[in-house]
C-alpha cells in the first residue's frame, strides 16, 4: 500500500501536476478515504485510470477529477456538479439525479444516461460513443455535442435546438417534441421518428439509414414522399 502511494505521488510529479490513481480499490474502495489522502496532497487534478462505481452515495461534487478510464457510475446519487470533469472512457450513469450542469465534460467513450434530471443544455459535451439517453429530462439545447455513436432519446422533452449535432450512429427519437429544424444534422445511420413534432425543415440531412417517420407533421402536409426522397436519401419506408 505504501509502495503503490509513493507510486502514485512520483507519477503525479512527473506528469504535469496530474495525480494518477489505478483504481479505487487501493482505498479498499473507500471514497471518502481516497478524498483525505488528496485533501493531504492539497487537492490536485487526478484521473483514475479504472472503473468508478459510487451510484446510491451522498456525494454532491467530484472535485478536481479530470478523467475516469472506465464507466462512472453516478445514478441515485446527490451529486450536484462534475468538478473538472473532462472525460468518461466507458458508460457514464446519471439517470434519476438533481445534476443541472455537465461543466467541462467534453467526451463519454461509451452510453451516457441522463434520462429524468433537470439539465437543460449538454454544454462543453462533444462526443458520446454510445447511446445518449435524455428521456424525460428537462434537455432544451445539445449544446456543442457533435456526434452520438449509438442511440438518442429526447422522448418526453421541451428539446428546441440541435446546436452543432452532425450524425446519429444509430436511431433517433424525437417524436412528441417541440422541435422544428434538425440544423446541421446530416445522418442518421437507424431510423428518424419526427412524428407529432412541428418540424418545419429537415435543414442539412442528407441521410436516414432505415425508416422516417414524418406522420403529424408540418413536412407530411408540405412534401410529397417523393419530394423529401429527393431531399433525402432514405433507405427504408417514410411514414406521412
Amino acid at each position: 500500500m505504501k509502495d503503490l502511494i509513493k507510486k502514485i505521488l512520483k507519477e503525479y510529479k512527473e506528469e504535469e501536476k496530474i495525480l494518477v490513481v489505478p483504481s479505487l480499490k487501493y482505498f479498499g474502495n473507500d471514497w471518502n478515504l481516497l478524498q483525505l489522502f488528496l485533501n493531504s496532497k492539497g487537492n490536485p487534478k487526478w484521473k483514475i485510470l479504472d472503473d468508478l462505481n459510487l451510484d446510491e452515495t451522498p456525494i454532491e461534487s467530484l472535485g478536481n477529477l479530470i478523467s475516469v478510464g472506465g464507466y462512472l457510475y453516478l445514478n441515485d446519487t446527490g451529486i450536484k456538479s462534475l468538478g473538472n470533469l473532462q472525460s468518461v472512457g466507458g458508460y457514464f450513469l446519471l439517470n434519476d439525479t438533481s445534476i443541472e450542469s455537465l461543466g467541462n465534460l467534453q467526451y463519454v467513450g461509451d452510453e451516457l444516461d441522463l434520462e429524468n434530471t433537470p439539465i437543460k443544455s449538454l454544454e462543453n459535451l462533444q462526443s458520446v460513443g454510445g447511446n445518449l439517453y435524455l428521456y424525460g429530462a428537462s434537455i432544451e439545447s445539445l449544446g456543442n455535442l457533435q456526434s452520438v455513436g449509438g442511440s438518442l432519446d429526447l422522448r418526453n422533452t421541451q428539446i428546441e435546438s440541435f446546436g452543432n449535432l452532425q450524425s446519429v450512429g444509430d436511431n433517433l427519437y424525437l417524436n412528441d417534441t417541440p422541435i422544428e429544424s434538425l440544423g446541421t444534422l446530416q445522418s442518421v445511420e437507424g431510423y428518424l421518428d419526427l412524428s407529432n413534432t412541428q418540424i418545419e425543415s429537415l435543414g442539412n440531412l442528407q441521410s436516414v439509414g432505415e425508416d422516417l417517420y414524418l406522420d403529424e407533421t408540418p413536412l407530411s402536409k408540405k412534401y410529397t414522399e417523393e419530394k423529401i426522397r429527393q431531399m433525402v436519401d432514405v433507405k427504408g419506408k417514410i411514414f406521412m
